[in-house]
Protein backbone atom coordinates (compact mmCIF):
# COMPACT_ATOMS: atom_id res chain seq x y z
CA UNK A 1 0.00 0.00 0.00
CA UNK A 2 1.40 3.38 -1.05
CA UNK A 3 2.06 5.72 1.86
CA UNK A 4 -0.25 8.71 1.82
CA UNK A 5 1.24 12.16 1.45
CA UNK A 6 0.13 15.15 3.47
CA UNK A 7 -1.42 16.52 0.29
CA UNK A 8 -3.50 13.33 -0.10
CA UNK A 9 -4.73 13.70 3.46
CA UNK A 10 -5.50 17.41 3.14
CA UNK A 11 -7.42 16.78 -0.08
CA UNK A 12 -9.37 13.98 1.60
CA UNK A 13 -10.11 16.19 4.60
CA UNK A 14 -11.58 19.00 2.50
CA UNK A 15 -13.62 16.81 0.16
CA UNK A 16 -14.80 14.80 3.16
CA UNK A 17 -16.42 17.91 4.61
CA UNK A 18 -18.69 18.36 1.60
CA UNK A 19 -19.43 14.70 0.99
CA UNK A 20 -20.49 14.06 4.59
CA UNK A 21 -22.87 17.00 4.55
CA UNK A 22 -24.42 16.29 1.15
CA UNK A 23 -25.13 12.64 1.89
CA UNK A 24 -27.06 13.45 5.09
CA UNK A 25 -28.79 16.57 3.76
CA UNK A 26 -32.18 14.99 2.87
CA UNK A 27 -32.49 13.44 6.35
CA UNK A 28 -31.00 16.32 8.33
CA UNK A 29 -32.68 16.70 11.71
CA UNK A 30 -34.83 13.59 11.32
CA UNK A 31 -35.35 12.50 14.92
CA UNK A 32 -37.81 9.71 14.05
CA UNK A 33 -35.51 7.00 12.69
CA UNK A 34 -38.48 4.88 11.59
CA UNK A 35 -39.65 7.81 9.44
CA UNK A 36 -36.11 8.26 8.09
CA UNK A 37 -36.01 4.62 7.04
CA UNK A 38 -39.52 4.77 5.61
CA UNK A 39 -38.75 7.87 3.53
CA UNK A 40 -35.22 7.03 2.39
CA UNK A 41 -34.11 3.58 3.52
CA UNK A 42 -30.35 3.32 3.94
CA UNK A 43 -28.81 6.41 2.36
CA UNK A 44 -25.98 5.20 0.14
CA UNK A 45 -26.25 7.92 -2.48
CA UNK A 46 -27.29 11.54 -2.69
CA UNK A 47 -31.00 12.23 -2.70
CA UNK A 48 -33.17 15.34 -2.78
CA UNK A 49 -35.09 16.35 0.35
CA UNK A 50 -38.77 15.49 0.48
CA UNK A 51 -41.40 18.20 0.70
CA UNK A 52 -42.66 16.83 4.05
CA UNK A 53 -40.20 16.67 6.96
CA UNK A 54 -41.72 14.70 9.86
CA UNK A 55 -39.43 16.22 12.52
CA UNK A 56 -39.34 19.83 11.34
CA UNK A 57 -39.85 22.48 14.02
CA UNK A 58 -38.90 25.39 11.80
CA UNK A 59 -42.21 27.19 12.63
CA UNK A 60 -40.97 27.40 16.24
CA UNK A 61 -37.72 29.17 15.29
CA UNK A 62 -37.45 32.92 15.68
CA UNK A 63 -37.03 34.89 12.47
CA UNK A 64 -35.63 37.87 14.35
CA UNK A 65 -32.94 36.39 16.59
CA UNK A 66 -31.28 33.17 17.73
CA UNK A 67 -33.28 30.30 19.15
CA UNK A 68 -37.01 29.77 19.31
CA UNK A 69 -39.62 32.48 19.29
CA UNK A 70 -42.26 34.10 17.15
CA UNK A 71 -41.82 34.85 13.48
CA UNK A 72 -42.52 38.57 13.48
CA UNK A 73 -38.83 39.46 13.16
CA UNK A 74 -37.32 40.36 9.81
CA UNK A 75 -33.74 39.13 10.12
CA UNK A 76 -34.92 36.11 8.13
CA UNK A 77 -36.45 37.50 4.97
CA UNK A 78 -35.23 41.07 5.34
CA UNK A 79 -31.52 40.71 6.08
CA UNK A 80 -30.70 37.09 5.19
CA UNK A 81 -32.62 34.36 3.36
CA UNK A 82 -34.46 36.97 1.34
CA UNK A 83 -37.66 35.63 -0.13
CA UNK A 84 -37.72 32.58 2.16
CA UNK A 85 -39.34 33.79 5.38
CA UNK A 86 -42.77 32.52 4.32
CA UNK A 87 -41.42 28.97 4.26
CA UNK A 88 -40.47 29.06 7.94
CA UNK A 89 -44.06 29.12 9.14
CA UNK A 90 -45.27 26.12 7.16
CA UNK A 91 -45.77 22.92 9.15
CA UNK A 92 -43.34 20.11 8.28
CA UNK A 93 -41.38 22.22 5.80
CA UNK A 94 -37.98 20.68 5.11
CA UNK A 95 -35.09 22.75 6.47
CA UNK A 96 -33.32 22.42 3.12
CA UNK A 97 -36.28 23.01 0.86
CA UNK A 98 -34.91 24.17 -2.49
CA UNK A 99 -31.81 21.98 -2.49
CA UNK A 100 -31.26 19.09 -4.86
CA UNK A 101 -29.43 15.77 -4.59
CA UNK A 102 -25.72 16.45 -4.11
CA UNK A 103 -26.17 20.00 -2.81
CA UNK A 104 -24.49 21.31 0.31
CA UNK A 105 -26.19 23.11 3.17
CA UNK A 106 -25.60 26.70 4.23
CA UNK A 107 -22.82 26.09 6.76
CA UNK A 108 -20.77 24.26 4.12
CA UNK A 109 -21.29 27.13 1.68
CA UNK A 110 -19.79 29.37 4.35
CA UNK A 111 -16.87 26.95 4.66
CA UNK A 112 -16.29 27.43 0.94
CA UNK A 113 -16.05 31.18 1.51
CA UNK A 114 -13.31 30.49 4.03
CA UNK A 115 -11.42 28.08 1.74
CA UNK A 116 -11.41 30.67 -1.04
CA UNK A 117 -10.39 33.46 1.31
CA UNK A 118 -7.54 31.51 2.89
CA UNK A 119 -6.17 30.62 -0.54
CA UNK A 120 -6.39 34.20 -1.76
CA UNK A 121 -4.74 35.71 1.32
CA UNK A 122 -2.27 32.93 2.02
CA UNK A 123 -3.54 32.60 5.57
CA UNK A 124 -6.28 33.72 7.96
CA UNK A 125 -7.73 37.16 7.27
CA UNK A 126 -10.66 37.72 9.67
CA UNK A 127 -11.67 41.05 8.14
CA UNK A 128 -11.81 39.54 4.66
CA UNK A 129 -13.84 36.57 5.89
CA UNK A 130 -16.37 38.80 7.65
CA UNK A 131 -16.69 40.93 4.52
CA UNK A 132 -17.28 37.86 2.36
CA UNK A 133 -19.67 36.32 4.91
CA UNK A 134 -21.83 39.43 5.18
CA UNK A 135 -21.91 39.91 1.41
CA UNK A 136 -22.83 36.28 0.77
CA UNK A 137 -25.49 36.02 3.46
CA UNK A 138 -27.21 39.31 2.63
CA UNK A 139 -27.15 39.05 -1.17
CA UNK A 140 -30.46 37.95 -2.72
CA UNK A 141 -30.31 34.51 -4.36
CA UNK A 142 -26.71 33.80 -3.32
CA UNK A 143 -27.81 30.26 -2.39
CA UNK A 144 -30.91 28.06 -2.37
CA UNK A 145 -31.00 26.79 1.23
CA UNK A 146 -33.97 27.66 3.45
CA UNK A 147 -32.73 27.41 7.03
CA UNK A 148 -30.06 29.31 8.95
CA UNK A 149 -28.81 28.11 12.32
CA UNK A 150 -29.18 30.26 15.41
CA UNK A 151 -25.65 31.63 15.19
CA UNK A 152 -26.34 33.15 11.77
CA UNK A 153 -29.53 34.79 13.04
CA UNK A 154 -27.78 36.15 16.13
CA UNK A 155 -24.95 37.59 14.02
CA UNK A 156 -27.25 39.37 11.58
CA UNK A 157 -29.64 40.58 14.28
CA UNK A 158 -26.64 42.34 15.82
CA UNK A 159 -25.46 43.64 12.45
CA UNK A 160 -28.92 45.06 11.72
CA UNK A 161 -28.68 47.03 15.00
CA UNK A 162 -25.46 48.63 13.82
CA UNK A 163 -23.00 46.45 15.75
CA UNK A 164 -19.60 46.22 13.97
CA UNK A 165 -19.14 42.83 12.23
CA UNK A 166 -16.18 42.01 14.47
CA UNK A 167 -18.52 42.12 17.49
CA UNK A 168 -21.63 40.50 15.97
CA UNK A 169 -21.17 36.94 17.25
CA UNK A 170 -24.09 36.25 19.56
CA UNK A 171 -23.87 35.60 23.27
CA UNK A 172 -23.78 31.98 24.35
CA UNK A 173 -27.23 30.43 24.32
CA UNK A 174 -28.55 26.92 24.78
CA UNK A 175 -27.52 25.86 21.28
CA UNK A 176 -24.44 28.01 20.59
CA UNK A 177 -22.16 25.12 21.57
CA UNK A 178 -23.23 22.94 18.66
CA UNK A 179 -21.50 20.76 16.09
CA UNK A 180 -22.35 23.28 13.35
CA UNK A 181 -19.74 25.57 14.86
CA UNK A 182 -16.95 23.12 13.98
CA UNK A 183 -17.76 22.80 10.28
CA UNK A 184 -15.71 25.80 9.18
CA UNK A 185 -12.61 24.96 11.21
CA UNK A 186 -10.82 22.22 9.20
CA UNK A 187 -9.62 24.66 6.49
CA UNK A 188 -8.08 26.90 9.17
CA UNK A 189 -6.45 23.90 10.84
CA UNK A 190 -5.01 22.72 7.52
CA UNK A 191 -3.72 26.18 6.66
CA UNK A 192 -1.95 26.43 10.03
CA UNK A 193 -0.66 22.84 10.21
CA UNK A 194 2.95 23.80 9.42
CA UNK A 195 3.01 25.93 12.59
CA UNK A 196 1.17 23.82 15.19
CA UNK A 197 1.94 26.33 17.90
CA UNK A 198 -0.24 28.84 16.01
CA UNK A 199 -2.97 26.42 14.91
CA UNK A 200 -4.94 26.62 18.17
CA UNK A 201 -4.92 30.41 18.12
CA UNK A 202 -5.97 30.51 14.47
CA UNK A 203 -8.91 28.16 14.92
CA UNK A 204 -10.13 29.99 18.03
CA UNK A 205 -9.87 33.35 16.26
CA UNK A 206 -11.98 32.00 13.39
CA UNK A 207 -14.53 30.40 15.69
CA UNK A 208 -14.97 33.60 17.72
CA UNK A 209 -16.01 35.55 14.63
CA UNK A 210 -19.36 33.74 14.69
CA UNK A 211 -19.53 31.79 17.99
CA UNK A 212 -18.81 33.14 21.47
CA UNK A 213 -18.82 29.93 23.48
CA UNK A 214 -16.24 28.77 25.98
CA UNK A 215 -17.90 25.33 25.95
CA UNK A 216 -17.55 25.01 22.20
CA UNK A 217 -13.90 26.05 22.25
CA UNK A 218 -12.91 22.95 24.23
CA UNK A 219 -14.22 20.72 21.45
CA UNK A 220 -12.82 22.91 18.69
CA UNK A 221 -9.35 22.52 20.18
CA UNK A 222 -9.83 18.74 20.42
CA UNK A 223 -10.74 18.64 16.72
CA UNK A 224 -7.70 20.74 15.84
CA UNK A 225 -5.35 18.50 17.80
CA UNK A 226 -6.80 15.35 16.21
CA UNK A 227 -6.60 16.65 12.64
CA UNK A 228 -2.99 17.78 13.07
CA UNK A 229 -2.07 14.33 14.42
CA UNK A 230 -3.77 12.61 11.50
CA UNK A 231 -2.09 14.84 8.94
CA UNK A 232 1.42 14.59 10.32
CA UNK A 233 1.57 10.88 11.20
CA UNK A 234 2.58 8.79 8.13
CA UNK A 235 0.37 5.91 9.31
CA UNK A 236 -2.07 7.25 11.92
CA UNK A 237 -3.82 4.75 14.17
CA UNK A 238 -7.25 6.30 13.78
CA UNK A 239 -9.18 4.19 16.27
CA UNK A 240 -6.92 4.76 19.29
CA UNK A 241 -6.51 8.46 18.42
CA UNK A 242 -10.28 9.00 18.12
CA UNK A 243 -11.00 6.96 21.23
CA UNK A 244 -8.37 8.83 23.23
CA UNK A 245 -9.87 12.17 22.13
CA UNK A 246 -13.36 11.01 23.15
CA UNK A 247 -12.13 9.73 26.50
CA UNK A 248 -10.41 13.02 27.30
CA UNK A 249 -13.81 14.60 26.75
CA UNK A 250 -15.52 12.14 29.10
CA UNK A 251 -16.98 9.53 26.72
CA UNK A 252 -15.67 5.93 27.16
CA UNK A 253 -15.36 5.20 23.44
CA UNK A 254 -13.06 2.19 23.67
CA UNK A 255 -15.35 0.28 26.03
CA UNK A 256 -18.47 1.30 24.11
CA UNK A 257 -17.08 0.12 20.75
CA UNK A 258 -15.86 -3.14 22.25
CA UNK A 259 -19.37 -3.80 23.60
CA UNK A 260 -21.06 -2.88 20.32
CA UNK A 261 -18.79 -5.13 18.31
CA UNK A 262 -18.99 -8.00 20.82
CA UNK A 263 -22.78 -7.98 21.13
CA UNK A 264 -23.82 -6.85 17.65
CA UNK A 265 -25.65 -3.78 18.90
CA UNK A 266 -26.51 -1.14 16.33
CA UNK A 267 -25.12 2.37 16.19
CA UNK A 268 -28.53 3.54 17.39
CA UNK A 269 -27.74 1.99 20.76
CA UNK A 270 -24.96 4.59 21.05
CA UNK A 271 -26.22 7.59 19.04
CA UNK A 272 -29.78 7.82 20.23
CA UNK A 273 -29.11 5.57 23.22
CA UNK A 274 -26.06 6.75 25.15
CA UNK A 275 -25.54 9.96 23.17
CA UNK A 276 -28.16 12.36 21.87
CA UNK A 277 -28.31 12.67 18.08
CA UNK A 278 -28.94 16.42 18.50
CA UNK A 279 -26.53 19.25 17.78
CA UNK A 280 -25.27 19.88 21.33
CA UNK A 281 -21.51 19.62 21.25
CA UNK A 282 -21.02 17.52 24.38
CA UNK A 283 -23.06 14.78 22.66
CA UNK A 284 -22.45 15.34 18.96
CA UNK A 285 -18.66 15.52 18.92
CA UNK A 286 -18.25 12.29 20.93
CA UNK A 287 -20.72 10.75 18.46
CA UNK A 288 -18.42 11.80 15.60
CA UNK A 289 -15.42 10.29 17.38
CA UNK A 290 -17.33 7.06 18.05
CA UNK A 291 -18.15 6.69 14.34
CA UNK A 292 -14.60 7.61 13.29
CA UNK A 293 -13.21 4.98 15.64
CA UNK A 294 -15.71 2.23 14.85
CA UNK A 295 -15.41 2.64 11.06
CA UNK A 296 -11.78 3.76 11.12
CA UNK A 297 -10.82 2.07 7.85
CA UNK A 298 -14.07 2.49 5.92
CA UNK A 299 -15.02 6.02 4.91
CA UNK A 300 -18.16 4.92 3.08
CA UNK A 301 -19.64 2.84 5.92
CA UNK A 302 -18.93 5.60 8.44
CA UNK A 303 -20.80 8.24 6.46
CA UNK A 304 -23.72 5.91 5.74
CA UNK A 305 -23.96 5.03 9.44
CA UNK A 306 -23.90 8.71 10.39
CA UNK A 307 -26.75 9.60 8.04
CA UNK A 308 -28.81 6.65 9.26
CA UNK A 309 -28.93 7.63 12.93
CA UNK A 310 -30.58 10.97 12.15
CA UNK A 311 -30.41 14.13 14.22
CA UNK A 312 -27.81 16.73 13.27
CA UNK A 313 -26.22 14.33 10.83
CA UNK A 314 -25.22 16.97 8.26
CA UNK A 315 -22.85 18.77 10.59
CA UNK A 316 -21.72 15.53 12.24
CA UNK A 317 -21.17 14.12 8.75
CA UNK A 318 -19.09 17.08 7.64
CA UNK A 319 -16.77 16.81 10.66
CA UNK A 320 -16.65 13.01 10.40
CA UNK A 321 -15.84 13.25 6.69
CA UNK A 322 -13.02 15.69 7.43
CA UNK A 323 -11.53 13.42 10.09
CA UNK A 324 -11.67 10.22 8.05
CA UNK A 325 -10.64 12.04 4.88
CA UNK A 326 -7.53 13.25 6.70
CA UNK A 327 -6.87 9.75 8.03
CA UNK A 328 -7.53 7.73 4.87
CA UNK A 329 -6.85 10.19 2.06
CA UNK A 330 -8.83 11.31 -0.96
CA UNK A 331 -8.96 7.92 -2.68
CA UNK A 332 -10.89 6.44 0.25
CA UNK A 333 -13.90 8.61 -0.67
CA UNK A 334 -16.21 6.83 -3.14
CA UNK A 335 -15.80 8.40 -6.58
CA UNK A 336 -19.57 8.52 -7.06
CA UNK A 337 -19.84 10.81 -4.05
CA UNK A 338 -17.21 13.19 -5.42
CA UNK A 339 -18.74 13.20 -8.89
CA UNK A 340 -22.29 13.57 -7.55
CA UNK A 341 -21.67 16.84 -5.71
CA UNK A 342 -23.52 19.50 -7.66
CA UNK A 343 -20.72 22.00 -7.10
CA UNK A 344 -18.04 19.45 -8.01
CA UNK A 345 -16.24 21.59 -10.61
CA UNK A 346 -16.19 24.69 -8.43
CA UNK A 347 -15.11 22.72 -5.38
CA UNK A 348 -12.27 21.10 -7.29
CA UNK A 349 -10.95 24.50 -8.37
CA UNK A 350 -11.27 25.91 -4.84
CA UNK A 351 -9.64 22.92 -3.14
CA UNK A 352 -6.83 22.79 -5.68
CA UNK A 353 -6.10 26.50 -5.14
CA UNK A 354 -6.10 25.95 -1.38
CA UNK A 355 -3.72 23.00 -1.64
CA UNK A 356 -1.41 24.94 -3.93
CA UNK A 357 -1.06 27.49 -1.11
CA UNK A 358 -0.83 25.23 1.91
CA UNK A 359 0.16 21.67 0.98
CA UNK A 360 3.78 22.38 0.13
Amino acid sequence: MTELTVTDRMRGCLWGLFVGDALAMPVHWYYDVAALQRDFGMLRDYQAPRAHHPSSIMPLASTGRAGRGDQSGEVVGGVILKGRKHLWGRPNMHYHHGLQAGDNTLNLLCARLLIRGLAAAGGPDPAAFLHDYVDFMTAPDSHRDTYAESYHRAFFANLARGVPPTDCAGAEGHDTASIGGLVGLPPVILAARSAPERAAGALLAQLRLTHRSVRLERYALALGELLVRLLEDPAPAVRPLACAAAERLGFPATAVIEKVERTGLSDLSVIGGQLSPACYIDQSFPAVLYLAARYHGDFESALIANAGVGGDNCHRGAVLGAILGAALGFDAIPARWIDGLRARAELEAEIDAFLARFAG
